[in-house]
């Protein structure tokens, strides 16, 4: 698509001004977080080889489109949170997915959000996506199961319901398939609701691990034997789950929204409590991680420290092909327009990150998910004329 010129020139101020928000890298004892000062550019050590990145326009003309995955065959699945559309990417074609958007509740946040492929997709046609919903009393958040038959999302199957959800803000919601054991993970906001994030009997602000053909807890919870919706936590203590991604090691890491201060990353743990609590009256100068609630908290393995940058969706990028950016976090940042290739060492800790310029044109991203053959594929989040990228190594 070919930009006006005011546009083009809008966007290089843009970036221009943004380019003293790359957050730089500092040392930490292991387990505590690292905080960055986005006054200071952080990037490789000068022996690294970090490949020239292309980024090409797969599709354009959407609004919000909150998260992208590719099907077996090549093709790509597309949400559009608040006209909760869902869409057929293939071979430059855009197509709509036949969806009942009138059952997805749309509010702030909230709305047709995250999506998820099933691994054997190619025999059972499974995909699953989190969205806002109605009840009899309100509203929700819900993840649903769908076959995908010829363009047509059929045989609706909510997994679960009843993630709390008040104006619509704090929606959460990231889904991610365990490859290792097959559970499907939930990441949840706390809906701007005091307390929601710390009690175990709400599905809020928490990360939530189910069975994904029946949607019963998953037998390995740290609760499990409990019941209710504390059987279904796997980590709680979170703010606004916006990203899931599970490391070469099987680890899974998430990625939460800040207040105005400590976007994090951490790597979870089962029963881990990552320490947001916001009293009272939801008081957002809370730390985001609070030792002093009772209890031992997950300190983050990065925090952005003050400001946030507002990131987003993630996923480790693996091949060759990219150079030392192998096997670093990519994380997509709304606020500070840009995608962030974060390097951990194998316990965890940050050594250093990678903000290339040319994923730095295209205003706020918010998911990014891996292709089959290694390159990245990301979704912006500017309100308009909303883009579908591809990122590759050149």
């Amino acid at each position: 698509m070919r930009r006006a010129p005011h546009l083009v020139a809008l966007t290089a101020l843009v970036a221009t001004l943004l380019a003293t928000l790359v957050p730089s890298t500092g040392s930490a004892r292991d387990g505590e977080p690292v905080h960055t000062s986005p006054g200071a550019r952080s990037g490789a050590p000068e022996t690294a080889t970090i490949p020239d990145l292309r980024v090409r326009m797969l599709a354009h003309g959407f609004r919000f489109p909150w998260d992208v995955q590719q099907l077996p065959s090549g093709a790509l699945l597309v949400t559009e949170r608040n006209r909760a559309r869902l869409h057929h990417l293939a071979r430059g074609r855009h197509r709509s997915i036949e969806f009942p958007s009138e059952d997805v509740w749309v509010a702030v946040e909230t709305g047709l959000m995250s999506l998820a492929v099933d691994p054997d997709f190619a025999t059972n046609r499974r995909i699953y996506t989190c969205q806002g919903g109605f009840t009899a009393t309100g509203h929700e958040v819900r993840v649903v199961a769908w076959k995908l038959v010829r363009r047509k999302a059929r045989h609706p199957q909510t997994l679960i319901g009843g993630i709390p959800a008040l104006e619509g803000g704090h929606g959460g919601c990231r889904l991610l398939i365990d490859r290792d054991n097959g559970a499907l993970l939930v990441g949840t906001g706390d809906a701007r609701l005091v307390g929601n994030a710390r009690n175990l009997d709400t599905l809020g602000g928490k990360v939530l691990r189910l069975d994904r053909f029946t949607g019963a807890a998953w037998p390995r919870n740290t609760w499990y034997a409990e019941g209710g919706n504390r059987a279904y936590v796997l980590t709680y203590g979170h703010r606004n789950v916006q990203g899931l991604a599970q490391r070469e090691d099987g680890r899974i890491w998430s990625v939460e929204q800040g207040t105005y201060r400590d976007d994090e990353v951490n790597r979870l743990r089962a029963g881990g409590d990552y320490g947001w609590d916001p009293r009272p009256e939801y008081n957002e100068t809370s730390p985001m991680t609070d030792h002093t609630l009772p209890g031992p908290q997950v300190d983050a393995k990065w925090s952005s420290g003050d400001p946030t940058l507002a990131t987003s969706g993630a996923a480790w990028v693996s091949g060759e092909q990219w150079g030392d950016l192998d096997g670093t976090l990519a994380v997509a940042a709304l606020k500070s327009q840009r995608l962030l290739f974060m390097k951990f060492d194998p316990i965890g800790r940050v050594r250093w990150i990678e903000t290339p310029e040319p994923t730095m044109r295209y205003g706020r991203l918010r998911s990014v998910t891996s292709a089959a053959n290694g390159d990245l594929l990301v979704t912006t989040s500017n309100g308009g004329l909303d883009h579908v990228l591809r990122v590759s190594p050149r």
